[in-house]
């Protein structure tokens, strides 16, 4: 009896251990819980500044999805979210459903959405380097453009 109960305790410590989370680790976590993401824009006009978040705000709306990652750019702007475990279902109904709506909104953007995990991913790394600032504004573009570039090789 005493050896199942050391047992259980020292597992317990472990996996509290294991959950410590410091601050800027996002991606770590990004693709189990819900991270909330700060838009991120690649674009030097003053007038666009709020564009990313008016994105985010609208298809935080949808009861479909919970979390939401933009990053725009100069040409493109990526709209990465993640889909409720029941609705998933419903994949191709959402993404032309947030299609039309962005489109609809803003007329003449050029959007890519995704719903893949791993493009959400990169997306949060690449927002992570940006607040840190281990990442130039030029090396950001181009990994904007390599986030892109695999976004395209999985449709």
């Amino acid at each position: 009896m005493k050896n199942y109960l050391l047992a259980g305790i020292i597992s317990l410590l472990m996996i509290a251990g294991c959950s410590n989370k410091e601050d800027g680790e996002e991606s770590k976590i990004a693709l189990l819980k819900t991270t909330d993401p700060e838009p991120v824009e690649l674009v030097d006009h003053p007038e666009t500044e709020s564009f990313g978040h008016a994105i985010k705000k609208e298809l935080a709306k949808k009861k479909e999805l919970y979390d939401v990652a933009v990053i725009q750019s100069k040409e493109q702007t990526l709209v990465v979210y993640k889909v409720k475990h029941l609705q998933r279902f419903k994949m191709k109904k959402i993404e032309k459903d947030m299609e039309k709506l962005l489109e609809d909104k803003h007329p003449g953007e050029d959007f890519i959405l995704s719903s893949d995990y791993k493009i959400f991913l990169e997306t949060v790394r690449l927002k992570e380097q940006i607040q840190q600032k281990t990442i130039s504004k030029k090396e950001a573009e181009k990994e904007f453009k390599d986030i892109i570039e695999l976004q395209k090789e999985k449709t």
